[in-house]
């Protein structure tokens, strides 16, 4: 046979092994995500797709992919595929699929021979110590093809003739739990496509040092794939729940806009569940203004509070307290006070602040409390940016003859900014969602009348601090809070909605509101990182 020909097979031969193995990758990622929407309830278990249920189909999926890497292991083992594998697969890959054999294996054990320690150990002993060697000690291409493809060729077979279905629970004896075959077959399928992705990987790349390098990445991005999905996935099940709660008597041109000076109506979107109070007699759509008015006091308070004292704490640390033991204390507590659970800060809040300051549930002891959990976050980011910050900045306005309080705020404060607002926007993120100390130092009534007017309520005083504000320390209501209240109450004072229906309206605002505080810090972030560049 001539050099030409030899190299055109090889090549036709490679081209095969990529194509089976992107097939593998194609149907893996179908499995995976199939498996999520299962997990998360979007698709039901027992839903018929061209007449076979999901839970089948994700056997037969399973099985197709053991098959397909079945394929170009045993092709490339007998030189049908071009490849360049390693002489084994490695111990740690023979240890990995040995657990998960031996977990296959007690699997298979309590379902044909029962639930009892005795029986179904040793059968798990025997699968997992029989997946290491077929692991470590064959050729590469076969120690990360054929035990995986097994795993997925018995799996899926014996979920596509319905071994284990929807109806199917498992009961360990070691353990009270009960695992359902409707949450434990999605779960082995999102395990078994991503062992499944990341062999197919290694095979395309033709093993070696590519291949596992390949699979390495295929892996680690499947993970931040999965998680990214189960935040969409999350966001959208919220949506679905509150949207019609949300839009709920929603007009487009239904409401007016009176103009300041004027005095002219303009047609006005209507939303009556964002701009209504909850309470009161002539109210007809409850709406939730009240509590996302009380939220956002909170925040904004909190915000005030903590980050000019968290900055000024990290300039101090950072720019003019000497390293040592003072700064180490400092570290452990901040860090300390960011771990602290929120129900302490709450019982901070009611046992020192509420009577020294109103003597009651109020907004101001809320934004207080809030601010304590915000300060260490801001605190800790704070520093990070400021070390982050070239010597050589601070040495060239130095030899400018900048003093060194001009330095640190004309030049060190402007490059660490856009770290310190990561920093409040994780901390904004942490706070507007907070409930258990909000139970303890704010809240009022869950379903108010009345929105907290505070700007509307300053007043002068003839004695110190010579500046009240009744509505500040008034109790309020805030997202999580009614949220919570309306879980636990188990009834809506309002029959339009039922307790579960406002409940995911206020989720649904809730999340909007935490949204939009994000974008306002990364816009803000971007702002400042454009002008340090510009500049």
């Amino acid at each position: 046979m001539s050099n030409v020909r030899r190299n055109r097979l090889v090549a036709g031969d490679s081209r095969t092994s990529a194509l089976v193995a992107r097939g593998v990758l194609a149907v893996s990622a179908l499995a995976f995500l199939a498996s999520w929407l299962v997990l998360l309830q979007w698709v039901g278990e027992t839903t018929p797709v061209a007449g076979v249920s999901v839970l089948k189909l994700l056997g037969v999926a399973l099985a197709a992919a053991g098959g397909g890497l079945a394929v170009v292991g045993v092709g490339s083992r007998l030189e049908y595929f071009q490849s360049t594998p390693s002489a084994s697969a490695g111990l740690p890959v023979g240890v990995v699929f040995g657990l998960l054999w031996a977990v296959l294996g007690g699997l298979l054990a309590t379902r044909l021979l029962g639930n009892g320690l005795v029986v179904w150990l040793p059968v798990a002993a025997a699968f997992g110590v029989a997946g290491l060697l077929a692991s470590v000690l064959p050729r590469e291409d076969v120690g990360s093809t054929l035990p995986v493809a097994a795993i997925l060729a018995l799996l899926g077979g014996y979920v596509a003739v319905g071994g284990i279905d929807a109806g199917w629970t498992w009961e360990p004896s070691w353990s009270s739990a009960v695992f359902p075959g409707s949450e434990l077959v999605p779960l082995l399928v999102v395990f078994g496509s991503l062992l499944s992705a990341w062999s197919a990987a290694k095979a395309r790349e033709g093993f070696g040092a590519e291949g596992r390098q390949a699979g390495a990445y295929y892996l680690v991005g499947s993970v931040v794939f999965a998680m990214l999905g189960v935040l969409a996935l999350l966001v959208a099940f919220i949506v679905k729940n509150g949207l019609e709660t949300m839009l709920t008597g929603t007009s487009l041109t239904g409401g007016h806009l009176t103009l300041p000076f004027v005095g002219v109506a303009v047609p006005w979107a209507e939303f009556p569940f964002l701009m209504n109070q909850t309470g009161g007699l002539y109210v007809e759509i409850p709406g939730v203004l009240p509590a996302v008015m009380g939220t956002l006091w909170l925040v904004f308070g909190a915000v005030l509070f903590a980050v000019p004292l968290g900055i000024g704490a990290a300039v101090f640390l950072t720019e003019y307290a000497e390293r040592g033991r003072f700064t180490q204390v400092v570290e452990v507590a901040t860090n300390g006070l960011w771990s602290t659970p929120s129900i302490v800060f709450g019982l901070f809040g009611l046992a020192f602040l509420v009577p020294r300051i109103s003597g009651g549930n109020s907004i101001f002891v809320g934004q207080l409390v809030l601010g304590f959990m915000l300060l260490p976050l801001v605190l800790i980011t704070s520093r990070e940016a400021i070390l982050a910050v070239p010597d050589a900045h601070r040495d060239a306005s130095a030899a400018l003859g900048v003093t060194k309080w001009e330095t640190i705020r004309s030049v060190v404060l402007p490059a660490a900014m856009p770290g310190t607002i990561t920093g409040v926007i994780l901390g904004v993120g942490r706070i507007a969602g907070e409930t258990a100390p909000l139970l303890l130092v704010f809240g009022g009534s869950p379903y108010p009348s009345t929105y907290p007017n505070v700007l509307g309520s300053f007043a002068f005083s003839a004695q110190p601090p010579f500046v009240t504000n009744d509505a500040l320390l008034s109790p309020a209501s805030a997202l999580p809070y009614q949220l919570y209240s309306t879980i636990t109450a188990g009834q809506f004072p309002k029959e339009i909605f039922t307790d579960t229906e406002f409940g995911w309206g206020t989720a649904l605002v809730l999340l909007g509101v935490v949204l939009a505080l994000y974008a306002v810090g990364v816009g803000s972030r971007l702002y400042f990182r454009r002008k340090l560049h510009h500049e």
